[in-house]
């Protein structure tokens, strides 16, 4: 994250009932950004993967606190968003890209959510620090 450009906070419990309260939070910040519809509804599209993904396999089957960060800013103007979660660890960009060349068949189950993520967005990166999963999303606008 750059110099300057504070983030965001919110922290909610990790339950797929909260997901309209994180998508109103990253829009919030969109909107005030003036984000085209367009790179709304890619940045929609990744937020609602990412955070669907702890609620229902992080802390399952307790539930446990996710955290979003969003940051608007710096030039060329871009949007940060991360998700901290310390349930268990696990890195979605481990594993190989899904195969969309094979039939739905064929291919192994899970991995096109996070592949969307990572075709939509510019930058994803992620880290294991202090009992904590956090995933970087950057997108520039």
């Amino acid at each position: 994250m750059r110099k300057g450009i504070k983030m965001a906070e919110l922290t909610v419990p990790a339950t797929l009932e909260n997901l309209e309260i994180v998508t109103g939070f990253i829009h919030e910040r969109l909107k005030l950004a003036g984000c085209p519809a367009k790179l709304m509804t890619q940045v929609d599209l990744a937020v609602e993967e990412i955070y669907v993904n702890i609620a229902r396999y992080a802390y399952h089957p307790e539930i446990g606190q996710a955290t979003v960060r969003c940051a608007v800013g710096g030039n060329p103007l871009q949007v940060t968003i991360q998700f901290l979660d310390s349930g268990k660890p696990f890195d979605p960009l481990a594993k190989p890209d899904a195969d969309t060349t094979l039939s739905a068949e064929e291919r192994d189950i899970g991995g096109l959510g996070i592949l969307m993520v990572k075709k939509s967005m510019d930058d994803v990166v992620y880290e294991y620090r202090d009992g904590c999963n956090i995933l970087t999303l950057m997108k520039r606008l």
